[in-house]
């Protein structure tokens, strides 16, 4: 009876999770298409679990492991009702920022089902044949699915890469970043900020490792609400609603209050005229939590702040202004900015004579400055922050490290700032973090060595650093995003011709070629993008006739976007100039059809190379006629 016990109740506990999986409402995040298709899928197992119901109680109890498998199947199923729910109630744009790391929190939920569904032995079930096939095939479609990787919306990936990097973003960009993110009305902004409030709460407070994220998300949210009231001043506002909305009292999150005051701060964290009061008066504790602090400077909270007056915009509350030191936008030599010229400073002297904790959290406040505005990073470099910034790059905390650099990738979106770098002799530095830092600052080693290859002579003295090679390491072991930045340094820097012999020495071809040969990997643009740059160099062009590559450029010519369509002409041209052997394997494969196709209906350079091309294959048969 304890066994038929725990059977029913195992049984019961599928079936509602099944039911509320199947209840979930139809999400409308970046993550659609994964969140509908698991629903889809877990909804077909209901059939199972009401046959076993039915059928399996008095008669006969379940072998052990039925209900074995059964068991891991509960805790699978558990575990996918948790991700869909975070990410129909979560928010759109940390989704979308985080939406490689989202996809794999689904294909683990997918494996972990299917591995489930591998431990129940189906043939020792007392259930029709139609449930039986219905249950094989829907096991057969979760193995699928584990080997399928969904595409990038390239689109996407570009436009949250302009609306963060740029210091003036195209409105043309954060209109398409509404439509994608449903973030269409101001019920929808305001949806969002809530979820974002929660995402702070839930983690207990702004941690480090989300301050970054939280402060962009503020930024975005702040950019798109703006883009909605643009296009839609009026919508979803009904009219008895806008004249009572300055005679309401929106009730203040208790997170954005000061724990001393109890009122909205606006200089986070906490008030800093009350903060500044309690310790004047000889308190050494902080007065929420009461434990001992470990210093008394004040670093204001610029997340915090972020969140608190976008609350306040969307609540139509005025905030009102601190008065602090502000300096001059130097750019224009008018107005000011928020650039807060004591805050940095006293940031400074943290780096320099702080304890390792006291610089682990100053460097990680001034990458967060660095990356707000085009203000901050003028202020930050002429405070002198660079040199100190550099030293901390061979700091033994990984953590320190991975902030430094990125506080430096951050400045040298400032053209100036890019010299002022190479000056402090950045440069080895950084290449040593590309070779052994955390996963992150790796990357973002990579991202800062490509904007500073912008300036054509530090590209020399990049590759002569020994930066290739451990490119080519991140390129092939590296995160999605890591791959993408090792990419577009290594193709920065191969437009000097000796990064090119060193690229190419140190076997970057097969990596781009299985990259190449890999659509689900997301790199078949950065991969051929690169192999036309190296086809430019005698070395290159032997490397890669080496790596058979004629069979995958044809196809793409056939089939492939505009862009790569014309980088593969271009490698094919560099490739049989001068070796018949390719051009007798290009015609063997049917390339002269679709270089003809390309040759009328390709971007210019396209139909150049596809034109050069043919007559090379002309001048074969003329050849062949002759002899």
């Amino acid at each position: 009876m304890a066994e038929n016990s725990r059977e029913e109740t195992i049984l019961s506990q599928l079936s509602e999770s099944v039911k509320a999986i199947t209840a979930l409402p139809e999400c409308r995040t970046v993550s659609r298409k994964m969140y509908c298709n698991l629903v889809r899928r877990v909804k077909l197992l209901s059939p199972l679990f009401e046959e076993l119901k039915d059928g399996g109680g008095e008669e006969e109890e379940l072998g052990d492991d039925v209900v074995l498998g059964l068991e891991s199947l509960r805790i699978a199923l558990d575990s996918a009702l948790q991700l869909l729910k975070s990410v129909h109630e979560g928010s759109k744009i940390f989704q979308a920022l985080q939406v490689d790391k989202i996809a794999s929190r689904f294909e683990n939920i997918t494996k972990q089902i299917e591995a489930a569904l591998s431990q129940i032995p189906y043939n020792k079930l007392d259930i029709p044949e139609e449930v039986r096939e219905q249950i094989e095939l829907l096991h057969a479609q979760f193995k699928r699915a584990i080997s399928r990787t969904e595409s990038p919306d390239l689109q996407l990936v570009m436009d949250l890469a302009a609306a963060q990097m740029e210091d003036d973003p195209d409105l043309m960009v954060f209109r398409r970043l509404s439509e994608k993110l449903h973030l269409r009305t101001t019920t929808d902004i305001k949806r969002e900020l809530l979820a974002i409030h929660e995402m702070v709460i839930s983690c207990g407070g702004v941690r480090m490792e989300f301050e970054e994220y939280i402060e962009t998300m503020s930024y975005l949210l702040r950019k798109l609400k703006d883009c909605v009231m643009t296009d839609n001043p009026d919508i979803d506002t009904p009219e008895n609603d806008k004249s009572s909305i300055k005679h309401r009292s929106p009730i203040i999150p208790d997170d954005f209050r000061c724990p001393i005051s109890l009122e909205l701060m606006k200089d986070p964290t906490y008030e800093r005229s009350c903060i500044q009061k309690w310790l004047d008066a000889g308190h050494k504790t902080c007065p929420k939590t009461q434990q001992t602090l470990l210093h008394t400077a004040l670093t204001p909270n610029y997340v915090l702040k972020s969140l608190i007056a976008l609350w306040c915009e969307s609540n139509g509350v005025e905030l009102p202004k601190t008065q602090g030191n502000n300096c001059k936008n130097r750019r224009s030599g008018t107005g000011s900015s928020d650039c807060d010229r004591a805050a940095i400073v006293s940031l400074l002297q943290k780096l320099a004579n702080g304890n390792p904790e006291q610089q682990r959290a100053a460097a990680g406040e001034l990458r967060l400055l660095a990356k707000r505005n085009a203000d901050n990073r003028v202020c930050i470099a002429e405070a002198g922050a660079i040199p100190l910034l550099v030293e901390l790059l061979a700091s033994p905390d990984l953590r320190t490290q991975e902030h430094a650099v990125t506080a430096l990738l951050n400045l040298s979106i400032n053209e100036a700032n890019k010299g002022i770098i190479v000056n402090a002799g950045a440069i080895p530095d950084i290449v040593d973090v590309l070779k052994n830092g955390s996963t992150e600052a790796r990357e973002n080693a990579a991202a800062t060595l490509f904007s500073l290859s912008v300036v054509d002579e530090n590209k020399v003295a990049i590759g002569a650093a020994g930066a290739i090679p451990p490119l080519i390491d991140l390129l092939c072991q590296g995160t999605p995003r890591g791959k993408k930045d090792a990419a577009t340094a290594i193709f920065n820097l191969s437009i000097y011709q000796g990064n090119k012999v060193r690229a190419v020495r140190a076997g970057i071809v097969p990596p781009l070629m299985r990259l190449l040969k890999d659509p689900g990997g997301g790199m078949v643009d950065e991969a051929l993008a690169i192999l036309a740059i190296l086809a430019s160099h005698q070395e290159g062009k032997l490397a890669i006739g080496q790596a058979e590559p004629i069979p995958i450029l044809v196809e793409v010519i056939r089939t492939g976007s505009p862009r790569n369509r014309e980088n593969a002409a271009a490698i094919l041209w560099s490739l049989c100039t001068g070796h018949s052997q390719y051009l007798k394997i290009a015609r063997e494969l049917g390339a002269e059809e679709a270089l003809k196709e390309l040759s009328e209906n390709g971007t210019d350079r396209a139909k150049r190379k596809a034109g050069s091309v043919l007559e090379l294959l002309q001048r074969v048969d003329e050849v062949i006629i002759i002899s």
